[in-house]
């Protein structure tokens, strides 16, 4: 080996340092690495850095690929330093070992090239601190070779050595993409030292070599110097170092199993192998038939054992934390070369092999995300490479894992991705299939579903109609996939807003199924319960829990109680019956169905996290907001550990925690925290996809509810332009929004308009919907109460008890949509003017409550805080501070000081003490809440502003009417700042200020 530094030398600063530091030891450091790092450039410039600091006397680099040359070597040094004859090599050798030990001569022993550490048994110079170094370089990993030694890893380089490498060797001209190259050559010294040479001699610019090296056609000795062409003192070509290298770890017992392994390799990865492929038993099967043995002597341990033998030769590396084998891109290159140039047949069959083995590893649930994306990656390697073609068959069809990998990419929500692949796969199987054949049809079936899932169910349900079409033509109406696939497209009609479309395809698909499979058939159970399920979204939630109580009795007779299926009706069971109006039932079949889950299923199963996402959200709906964020917090953490921060799960439960700090009384939190998920949703799913609009929804609701009802109005106005472009005028998407843009429209000031807009609204809904839909009966509500506020109480009166009519032929009297009609019933009888009639609807309202829900239920007390205002307005301004001061403990006890209800529940009590002719009392609790509100809500929330116009007049009744009034200056400059000078609360503010001026004169 020359000591001279060739040109362009990359120094490994860290290795050098270990070198240092074993010489300082009186250690021997070994450099391992695979072939091509440069470990004998390193071990040359460590001597080269010795030599010239002058530590050096004597350099001894001995050829260690066998015993024969390396005694041989000894021999000569012996001979040299006058100790021995080299025709007595064995014995010169130990000589030269014996001199070593004593001699004050400062020498450095290099030897390249360890093959095997019997070859050097009695042959290891013994390293002496300070004088006598031993530097050995080698492929090999076996640990026998380290012992007592110290190990010195010697990698590829680095992206920054690679790219300055070549920076160096190239001329600009040709270095149009030099990360390119240093990326395509896995950043292997070797290759990158004869790619550049290549370059250089050939003129050929780095995005020319980069196409050239894409094409896998193209044989390793094609894209470097043949070895004539060579003048670094190079002793290999690429081609012929990687072949060495493999063809070594070949011999190795047992024989012929690693590079039968390595060929099968080398159609996947090449980053991460699982383990579990490469051990599976198609693999072993492939193996045998390659070197022709039995299957039975390819057992699991000797292809074991030939893995072993890449790791060992440095051909491949193990990542033990993932169970994964890691190839360099050019021993997997060379790996397929091999390949191709003994048979053809050997590749297809390669390729089979993998795609059976991936397949037999693939688990039916993706519960590890990151051994779902490896599978992808591998699968997306096979069937995208040039050997793809052995998985289609003209008798058989398509292998099964070109269907698995596009149905992975849609359960990881990859939309994008999953469209795009599994558009190629149909277009592939109708050109090589046919477009009649089975499996083109299924892929267009698969092409549809994902449309639909990323967000396009009505072009999904138009696919599907398509589909249905030929299906029926060709297999008939009895066939099973033409049942699946009006299955399918009657979900996608309910998706697309035709929720009554979808009943009525389900009611006749289940006469069919029942015709054909019977009652008893897991298809037609599954059409009951999607039935079921749609006749809830039709407005039915009565009668569809009616009929998974049904199903859910034949699923345990027939399934059992832990078949999936049977926990899946529960699931929606539970679902429905919250649906319904019994929110605590919900959350305690919930509660139920977990711990049956968690014993099934385990607690990291999808369907396990799904019910714990169920369950807090119930138990919210039931009262309990602050248990929902803590039980969504902790399935937060559980996702981000399961299935990673972008799965679909993850960001719903993102949203249900932002939704759940809400009602738990934190709308500013609620407010950051939809504003960080809408920018991943964004990212992650684009602007048009339903969970995206969703999404804005939620913020623009949540906006208002912080206090800023314009900016809410506003956000509403920007969803409504993309809904309408996007699902269109009548889909329930977009009536919702709709809806709320009415309504913060009129929490804005504009009351009449939220009544017109209101007014319109119905009048589709109506149209589209029927009478006693579930959102025709809200916006009826709705409308009702803006009436109210545009001044016309006693309209509203009259639309709250039509309503309520409705409301208890509809849903009953216990259902929370009658109970809230109620209420909003007894609120406007009191500002109609019957205040006394308001308190006895109220006291009503609560006795109902009280059975239904729990005393601590939100609603609950929410009901006895109208009742108490109710009871002051009506001249008992003693009782209702009473039951104010009672329901503040309670409050206290049940949402913690700073939550909203409980901040009004304040106002209310210091408003009923002025009522109560304590002014200064009055005044006094109001500066109190003002803090507060400060605090907690900021100045421009409408209830901050609201306290400080309560403090303004309490301040004057109690005789301070200048402070009154310039309280009510400042307030009004805020006001118009904040709201503009049309809002409503405009004029009252002035009213107020010129009632106190005249007051003062």
């Amino acid at each position: 080996m020359a000591l001279e530094e060739p040109k362009h030398f990359q120094s490994r600063k860290h290795q050098r340092e270990q070198l240092l530091a074993a010489a300082a030891a009186g250690r021997t450091a070994v450099l391992c690495g695979q072939s091509g790092t440069g470990k004998s450039h390193l071990a040359a410039a460590y001597a080269r850095e010795l030599v010239s600091a002058g530590d050096l006397d004597l350099v001894v680099w001995a050829n260690a690929d066998s015993r024969v040359g390396t005694t041989a070597l000894f021999a000569q040094a012996a001979a040299q330093v006058g100790i021995g004859a080299p025709d007595e090599p064995e014995a010169a050798a130990q000589l030269f070992l014996g001199w070593l030990l004593t001699t004050s001569v400062r020498w450095l022993v290099v030897l390249d090239n360890v093959e095997n550490a019997a070859d050097l048994t009695g042959l290891w110079p013994v390293a002496r601190a300070g004088s006598g170094r031993v530097v050995a370089t080698t492929v090999r990993q076996d640990d026998s070779l380290f012992s007592g030694r110290d190990r010195i890893d010697v990698d590829v380089f680095t992206a920054s050595q690679a790219f300055d490498y070549l920076q160096q060797r190239l001329p600009a001209s040709l270095a149009d993409d030099l990360t390119g190259v240093a990326n395509d050559l896995g950043r292997s010294p070797l290759a990158l030292s004869h790619a550049s040479a290549y370059l250089v001699d050939q003129d050929l610019p780095c995005s020319s070599y980069r196409h050239l090296f894409a094409d896998k056609t193209r044989r390793l000795d094609e894209l470097f110097p043949h070895m004539q062409e060579l003048f670094d003192g190079s002793i290999r070509t690429v081609a012929a170092t990687m072949t060495l290298a493999i063809e070594r770890a070949n011999q190795a017992p047992p024989q012929g199993i690693a590079a039968a392994i390595l060929e099968l390799a080398c159609l996947l990865g090449p980053n991460e192998v699982p383990f579990g492929v490469l051990t599976a038993k198609s693999v072993g099967e492939y193996v045998a038939k390659r070197i022709s043995l039995p299957d039975s002597e390819v057992t699991v341990d000797v292809v074991r054992r030939g893995l072993m033998n890449l790791r060992r030769f440095s051909l491949a590396a193990w990542n033990t934390a993932s169970a994964t084998l890691q190839l360099h891109v050019l021993v997997q290159r060379s790996a397929h070369e091999v390949l191709l140039a003994n048979a053809t047949v050997a590749a297809a069959a390669a390729a089979v092999a993998a795609a059976d083995a991936l397949l037999d590893i693939w688990p039916s649930v993706e519960r590890d995300s990151d051994q779902a994306r490896v599978l992808r990656a591998n699968a997306t390697t096979l069937t995208g490479g040039p050997h793809e073609r052995a998985l289609w068959d003209s008798e058989n069809g398509a292998h099964p894992l070109l269907f698995r990998t596009v149905q992975s990419l849609g359960k990881a929500g990859l939309f994008t991705t999953a469209i795009e692949a599994a558009t190629t796969l149909h277009l592939t199987a109708a050109n090589r299939l046919g477009p009649d054949h089975p499996d083109t049809l299924t892929a267009r079936g698969n092409l549809a579903s994902l449309r639909g899932e990323a967000g396009d169910a009505a072009g999904a349900a138009a696919a599907f109609e398509q589909l249905l079409t030929d299906r029926l033509q060709l297999l008939g109406p009895d066939h099973p996939d033409t049942l699946i696939t009006r299955n399918n497209l009657a979900s996608l009609r309910g998706q697309a807003g035709d929720a009554a479309g979808a009943v009525a395809a389900y009611e006749e698909l289940l006469t069919d199924r029942l015709r054909i499979l019977g009652p008893d058939h897991r298809s037609t159970l599954i059409t009951r319960g999607n039935l079921a399920s749609w006749r809830g979204e039709a407005g039915d939630a009565a009668g569809a829990v009616v009929a998974y109580e049904q199903l859910l009795t034949d699923h345990l007779r027939t399934l059992g109680p832990d078949h999936p299926n049977t926990l899946t009706t529960r699931n929606n069971l539970a679902s429905w019956r919250g649906e319904a109006g019994d929110a605590a039932g919900a959350a305690a079949s919930y509660e139920q169905l977990l711990t049956d889950q968690v014993r099934i299923l385990g607690p990291d199963h999808p369907d396990t996290l799904s019910t714990r996402g169920n369950l807090a959200y119930w138990r919210g709906d039931a009262g309990d907001a602050a248990g929902a964020v803590v039980a969504y917090e902790q399935l937060l953490a559980d996702h981000l550990r399961t299935l990673g921060p972008d799965h679909p799960n993850t960001l719903t439960t993102r949203n249900n925690l932002a939704s759940s700090r809400g009602q738990a009384g934190d709308a500013a939190g609620a407010v950051v925290a939809y504003e960080q998920l809408l920018a991943d949703r964004l990212r992650v799913l684009g602007p048009d996809h339903p969970d995206t609009l969703t999404t804005r929804n939620n913020l623009a609701s949540w906006r208002g509810r912080s206090g800023d009802a314009a900016g809410a109005a506003a956000s509403y106005e920007e969803l409504l332009t993309d809904q309408l472009r996007i699902l269109g005028p009548d889909h329930p998407y977009t009536l919702t929004t709709r809806g709320n843009l009415a309504s913060w429209r009129g929490q804005a000031g504009d009351a009449a308009g939220a009544v017109a807009a209101y007014e319109q609204l119905l009048a589709d809904q109506l149209r589209i919907l029927g009478p006693d839909h579930p959102d025709i009966l809200t916006t009826r509500g709705n409308l009702a109460s803006m009436r109210g506020q545009a001044g016309d109480a006693a309209g509203a009166v009259a639309a709250c008890e039509q309503l309520l009519a409705d409301r208890l032929r509809v849903l009953g009297p216990d259902h929370p949509n009658t109970l809230t009609t109620r209420n909003n019933l007894a609120h406007w009888r009191g500002r109609s003017g019957d205040a006394a009639g308001a308190a006895a609807s109220y006291e009503e309202l609560l006795t109902d409550q009280l059975r239904i829900l729990d005393p601590d239920h939100p609603n609950t007390l929410t009901t006895r805080g109208n009742l108490a205002s109710w009871r002051g307005r009506s001249g008992d301004a003693a009782g209702a501070a009473a039951s104010y001061e009672q329901l503040l403990a309670d409050q206290l006890r049940v949402l913690g000081p700073d939550h909203p209800d409980i901040l009004i529940t304040r106002g209310n009590l210091a408003s009923l003490r002025g009522q109560a002719s304590d002014a200064a009392g009055a005044a006094a609790s109001y500066e109190q809440l003002l803090t507060d509100h400060l605090r907690t809500l900021g100045p421009d929330h409408p209830n901050t502003l609201t306290t400080r116009n309560n403090l303004a007049h309490w301040r004057g009744e109690a005789g301070d009417a200048a402070g009154a009034a310039a309280a009510y200056e400042q307030l009004l400059t805020d006001r118009l700042r904040i709201h503009g000078p049309d809002h409503p609360s405009i004029l009252t503010t002035r009213k107020n200020l010129i009632l106190w001026r005249n007051r003062i004169a």
